[in-house]
């Protein structure tokens, strides 16, 4: 839902770093994957039980992914690009969570696993929207240029990387939080098979 505002902000500054950092001869994949080690990094320090040292490393593993898709477009992008970018993230989002309930599982492991599920229900459906969106040639750029047709919800990834934060400062309160973003994140995905239902249920012809 913020995504689009977001990017507005975000964007311009990071495209300035995109062309620097390319000029490196830096590649926008090198970025990608040190994004994803940093941000496993910062779930083994919440699974270690330090959460607010684990700050410091998850908002990099963010500031990386945001690098990556800059340096491309000032080089050339590719669809493994796009691919190992998407991966990526889910298996970021998905260490994170799973941190915080090796961290306490008496605690965190309900709600942790019911937060997980709704991340991979919500997920998955935003990769078959995007699928079924590129077979029709359905294209938007609300949330930037991206490899992917990112269809766009009540959470999505500014939303995501705020509940990180927010869990990493309390993280006493993470299961009744978990237990929130992950309805929250169902509802996204309900709504998002909705439109779906609207939008591709018309044959290619009507489109």
């Amino acid at each position: 839902m913020l995504d689009a505002a977001a990017r507005k902000v975000i964007d311009p500054p990071l495209n300035v770093a995109g062309r620097r950092v390319a000029a490196l001869g830096i590649g926008a994949d090198t970025v990608t994957i040190l994004g994803l080690v940093i941000g496993l990094f910062a779930a083994l320090l919440i699974a270690l039980g330090q959460p607010l040292l684990a700050l410091v490393p998850l908002l990099l593993s963010r500031l990386a992914d945001g690098l990556d898709g800059a340096i491309a477009r000032a080089t050339e992008k590719t669809d493994f690009g796009g691919y190992l970018d998407i991966t990526s993230d889910f298996l970021f989002y998905g260490a994170v969570p799973l941190g915080f309930v090796l961290s306490d599982p008496g605690a965190n492991g309900v709600a942790g696993a019911f937060l997980l599920v709704s991340f991979y229900f919500n997920g998955t459906s935003f990769l078959g929207y995007a699928i079924l969106a590129e077979r029709r040639g359905i294209e938007t750029t609300t949330q930037g240029v991206k490899s992917l047709y990112f269809s766009n919800g009540l959470l999505e990834g500014t939303e995501t990387i705020l509940f990180f934060v927010l869990i990493c400062l309390f993280p006493s309160a993470f299961a009744p939080l978990a237990w929130i973003f992950g309805a929250l994140c169902f509802a996204t995905a309900g709504l998002r098979i909705l439109s779906a239902r609207t939008v591709f249920s018309r044959t290619k012809d009507q489109t």
